[in-house]
């Protein structure tokens, strides 16, 4: 490992557009400080955008050669998966038991959660000896399989409405029974997400205080490549996490598969964009490619969106990933009480087994306007109406 000190500041950054209004200034702030970068090449940012730890979450970034593995976030490749099941609708109100049985055993959540009788997936079969870390946290990882972890991560059951024919769905138009889930590559993708960033930090001490959190590693450095592989590998263990929870849940409730839908975040790839080969980092947003199929949720009793991408070059083929939160966790905590957010949810119809008081749908950004603000970059094809949510019990420490 090398140190480089010799930060120089960009005679202007990079270029980037914003979509939505009275965004988060700070989250603002995050993404202009992000073009400033001298490996940036340009940047977007979404109409969900917030704070986060060095990229603000909504915001997408283009590099030259480059990962940033804090722009790429801490829980590497967090993704959305939707189940459409072959269940009368009427289980959400006459026959939930079941429904809330499998709920409760078919998946964990919590920061260590884990099953004593571990899971199966092919992704065990992968290499898991591309970083001495993720050798060491293979164990963890397997007992781990099929968990959802806590912060924003959830499981729930609720109605997919489909109002006409779309190749891409398969389905007669209708209201079918949906599972749908979100979360990532929990304890050992934060231990990548870490562990590389601390070390990108220290081969950067230069960077102003404001960029510390934006430290990258050369993809064609030693520490460069281990990450990407390290990430790659954990885009394929959060894609078999909620294989393993869509499967347990289908099965124990003897429901035939549909359709299955997925995408995730957090992540990076390497696209072209305006006739350059870069690092396109999404973090906490979606792939919005020009036909590419999507998933956006907002809260736990408000609407989730299939979309179709319209792959937009200025936001480099990208959209929000979900609602955002309006407010940090302290704030909701401070300001919300239980018994207006069961009013709220009754009235949605919406039945919650578990979640933390900072998770209620007042902490999050009005969904309708924030896929009013991003018309330009998907097309709604169905609508999720959650109905049976479940989430980490109050006073975990999220992990989002």
């Amino acid at each position: 490992m090398k140190n480089d000190n010799s930060y120089v500041t960009r005679t202007e950054p990079a270029p980037y557009k914003q979509w939505g209004e009275d965004l988060e200034p700070k989250s603002v702030d995050q993404m202009r400080w992000a073009c400033e970068l001298p490996v940036a090449v340009r940047g977007a940012l979404m109409p969900d955008a917030h704070l986060g730890y060095g990229l603000p979450i909504g915001g997408v970034l283009a590099t030259r050669n480059a990962v940033i593995p804090y722009a790429v976030g801490v829980d590497i490749a967090c993704r959305m998966k939707m189940t459409v099941l072959d269940l009368p609708l009427g289980m959400l109100d006459e026959d939930d038991r079941r429904l809330k049985k499998v709920l409760r055993s078919e998946t964990k959540f919590g920061v260590g959660a884990s099953f004593k009788e571990k899971r199966d997936h092919e992704v065990l079969s992968e290499d898991w000896s591309v970083t001495d870390l993720t050798r060491r946290m293979k164990d963890k990882a397997w007992a781990q399989l099929g968990t959802s972890g806590s912060g924003n991560h959830f499981v729930e059951f609720g109605e997919l409405h489909i109002s006409e024919r779309h190749e891409e769905l398969a389905l007669e138009p209708g209201i079918y029974m949906a599972l749908m889930s979100h979360s990532g590559s929990r304890g050992t993708g934060s231990q990548v997400a870490n562990h590389y960033s601390k070390l990108a930090m220290q081969i950067h001490p230069g960077l102003p205080q404001e960029l510390r959190h934006l430290a990258w590693l050369d993809l064609d450095t030693e520490e460069g490549m281990e990450y990407w592989a390290a990430m790659e590998l954990m885009g394929k263990y959060a894609e078999a996490n909620h294989a393993c929870i869509h499967r347990h849940i289908a099965g124990a409730l003897g429901a035939d598969v549909l359709l299955d839908l997925e995408n995730h975040h957090n992540y990076a790839w390497k696209e072209e964009h305006y006739g350059e080969e870069v690092i396109v980092h999404r973090k906490g947003a979606t792939p919005a490619g020009d036909g590419v199929v999507g998933i956006i949720p907002g809260s736990m009793a408000t609407s989730a969106f299939v979309v179709r991408g319209k792959g937009s070059p200025e936001s480099l083929r990208s959209a929000a990933h979900g609602a955002g939160r309006r407010m940090s966790r302290t704030a909701a905590k401070k300001k919300f009480n239980w018994t207006d957010a069961k009013r709220f949810l009754s009235e949605r119809r919406v039945k919650l087994l578990s979640a933390g008081l900072d998770e209620v749908p007042m902490a999050y950004k009005n969904i309708e306007e924030v896929m009013a603000a991003q018309v330009d970059l998907v097309e709604t094809i169905a609508r999720f109406e959650p109905r049976l949510v479940k989430m980490a019990s109050s006073g975990e420490r999220p992990e989002d």
